[in-house]
């Protein structure tokens, strides 16, 4: 088993006509290049969960839906994320915000990065989730990659792709020096902290 941490690229949209897996699929290209972690694409389309309507949050006890404890064991198996979230008025996707209603635990102390796209470069829904993302005390980074209308337009309509936008493959080196590094710090400090409870 490998010893390097595991990042989840994680597809926040379900729509069938998403722009999502053509940064995934980039930003996952990029990334195991680098050699320096493992990285998987993580599709809520492949975790159809109910909206939330739990008694309680499951901060406090676990939902027993069959798909909803498939995707927290997926969350709780990853060291740290990367979100692709489109931008949807202003905010991130209904998908996404009730697939982390759904889980609490999991994700404490994990940092997360963020490939947004969509009308300024998706930074309002990036600027969201990193709220949510807090109140679930999670790490949320600095350096994001941003695709906005003109480059996304350019690839749907114009047959472009991300070599054409040199300053977009100029942002994903940052973002994932940054996440690996809080990755690693992170996983150091969940690590003792587990050593230290079961002394």
């Amino acid at each position: 088993m490998s010893s390097k941490p595991r990042i989840g690229i994680i597809l926040s949209t379900t729509r069938e006509t998403r722009f999502a897996d053509r940064p995934a699929q980039w930003v996952l290209d990029i990334a195991r290049a680098r050699g320096d972690a493992d990285y998987e694409i993580v599709d809520l389309r492949d975790y159809p969960m109910p909206l939330f309507e739990a008694a309680m949050s499951p901060g406090y006890a676990p939902i027993e839906h069959e798909v909803t404890k498939r995707w927290a064991a997926k969350i709780n198996e990853l060291d740290g994320y990367i979100f692709i979230t489109a931008e949807y008025n202003h905010s991130i996707t209904g998908a996404l915000k009730n697939a982390l209603d759904h889980v609490y635990h999991e994700p404490k102390r994990k940092p997360a990065a963020f490939v947004g796209y969509g009308g300024v470069g998706g930074a309002r829904a990036v600027e969201q989730l990193r709220l949510i993302l807090i109140e679930l005390q999670m790490a949320p980074t600095r350096s994001a990659v941003h695709v906005g209308m003109e480059p996304m337009l350019g690839m749907l309509r114009n047959g472009k792709d991300f070599g054409d936008y040199d300053y977009l493959g100029a942002s994903v080196g940052p973002m994932l020096d940054e996440l690996l590094w809080w990755t690693r710090v992170l996983k150091a400090g969940r690590d003792d902290a587990a050593l230290a409870q079961a002394a």
